[in-house]
């Protein structure tokens, strides 16, 4: 009896241990890892990624992690998880100014805001866009449209807004806000617009013909900016590039250096058909058509050029004795070695410290430290330079007790190489040609953490 009681007890026991042995089969084996049902949990495809960041966070704990314990985020084919992680640029200087960035591309095909992975990093780091083409005069005059009107007897220009408008809805769902660039300057700007019937082959039209074009134009681009998008742009570049020191390319009567020339020998139309009061006409009719809290700004390049820096300042003097101007726009266009951020040849900290006496708000326009190459060198000079005018620029601000008011920072690109350009060679941006943060992007964020 005994022995049979023994033998059973065996047969239970090989049978609990052939069933344990069954059920372990069926699981992961060393190395591997189970497959999840939610795979493609983080991939958003183009139609979709305007819903990114909206998604409820309730299921988190049954979404896959990485070894990092962050959920991996992968757009258009891009993983920028690490771009779209850690402090946001825009909350690491909130108690300073905006961090802005600019929407590229030379048509609506090529814009910014058609990539999906792009549009997440903008919507994590930025509060500020800028177009960096697609705004200008030359996107929005309609020729055929104005040349209608001319023979209907309206001599009102026609104005079409097809290549703003997806930049313009962006910031409307995402509560971005956005910089007008650029209502007046002499390039980019069709020299049919200057012509009789808006013909192609006109005679130039008189004085008093361009400024009633002018202010039409003006009009019509803050009319529909402000009835369409109320509040998406809080500040405009008026009038961009007007004061000139090349010798031979500026008028010397009103001591403030209009430009006359351009690229050489090419005519500014503007002073060719206006003269020098094409300045301040265009910050009277722009004064006269903003909303209340609109900020109008004179944009130039190399204004850290003591030269330059002089004249811009007898300008904009004379503009806000008027009271028709809110601030500079210094663009900020910059290499590995030039201009000198703290002293040297040109000092940045300089210049803003000669606009700040003014006593009107200051913005970094178009920030690009370029570079003619990508190696690792370069990149490590490049974030040094970053770091040296963010430093700058914090340090001179109000907030830390500076003299500058500093209201804004664009950076005037998002990414090198730059997706929608065959074999684009900019290596000045902040993330790199695979959509990840460069020595550079955290160097910036290193100012203030």
């Amino acid at each position: 009896m005994k022995k049979k009681r023994l033998l059973l007890v065996m047969v239970l026991m090989i049978a609990v241990f052939l069933l344990s042995c069954s059920q372990k089969g069926n699981g992961p084996q060393p190395g591997q890892v189970k497959e999840n049902d939610d795979s493609d949990a983080g991939q958003v495809s183009g139609e979709d990624n305007k819903n990114l960041g909206e998604k409820s966070s309730d299921n988190t704990d049954e979404q896959s992690q990485t070894s990092e314990g962050v959920e991996p985020v992968i757009v258009d084919g891009y993983d920028i998880t690490a771009s779209v992680t850690g402090t946001p640029l825009k909350d690491a200087y909130k108690d300073y100014f905006k961090i802005g960035v600019g929407l590229n591309g030379s048509s609506p095909s090529t814009d910014t805001i058609r990539s999906a992975a792009m549009v997440e990093i903008i919507k994590y780091h930025f509060n500020s866009v800028t177009y960096t083409n697609l705004m200008k005069p030359s996107y929005l005059l309609d020729q055929k449209g104005s040349i209608e009107n001319y023979k209907n007897g309206n001599p009102e220009p026609a104005v079409k807004f097809d290549t703003v408008i997806p930049g313009l809805e962006f910031c409307k769902e995402n509560g971005i806000q956005m910089r007008g660039h650029v209502l007046v300057w002499h390039n980019q700007v069709p020299d049919w617009f200057f012509r009789e019937g808006y013909e192609s082959d006109g005679e130039f039209v008189d004085k008093e013909t361009m400024l009633a074009r002018m202010e039409s134009y003006i009009r019509q681009v803050l009319e529909f900016t402000q009835k369409e998008y109320p509040g998406v742009i809080y500040a405009w570049d008026v009038v961009n590039e007007a004061v000139e020191i090349t010798d031979g390319s500026f008028e010397t009567e009103s001591g403030f250096n209009i430009r006359t020339k351009y690229d050489g020998n090419k005519d500014n139309l503007w002073y060719k058909v206006i003269g020098v009061e094409y300045v301040e006409k265009a910050f009277e009719y722009a004064r006269k058509y903003a909303a209340p809290g609109v900020k109008l700004f004179y944009n130039d390049y190399n204004t850290f050029q003591p030269k330059k820096t002089t004249c811009i300042i007898k300008l904009v003097s004379y503009l806000k004795e008027k009271g028709l101007i809110d601030g500079i726009g210094m663009q900020g266009y910059m290499n590995l070695t030039y201009p000198g951020i703290v002293d040297g040849p040109d000092s940045f900290k300089t210049a803003i410290s000669e606009f700040a006496k003014l006593g009107l708000e200051i913005h970094i326009t178009e920030l690009t430290i370029s570079s003619d190459d990508k190696s690792e060198q370069s990149m490590k000079k490049q974030a040094e330079r970053y770091k040296e005018v963010f430093t700058v620029l914090k340090d001179m601000d109000t907030a830390s007790g500076g003299n500058a008011n500093i209201t804004s920072v664009t950076v005037f690109g998002l990414m090198d190489e730059y997706l929608f350009y065959s074999n684009d060679k900019t290596y000045s941006r902040l993330f790199d040609g695979k959509l990840q943060p460069k020595p550079a992007f955290y160097s910036v964020l290193s100012v203030v953490e």
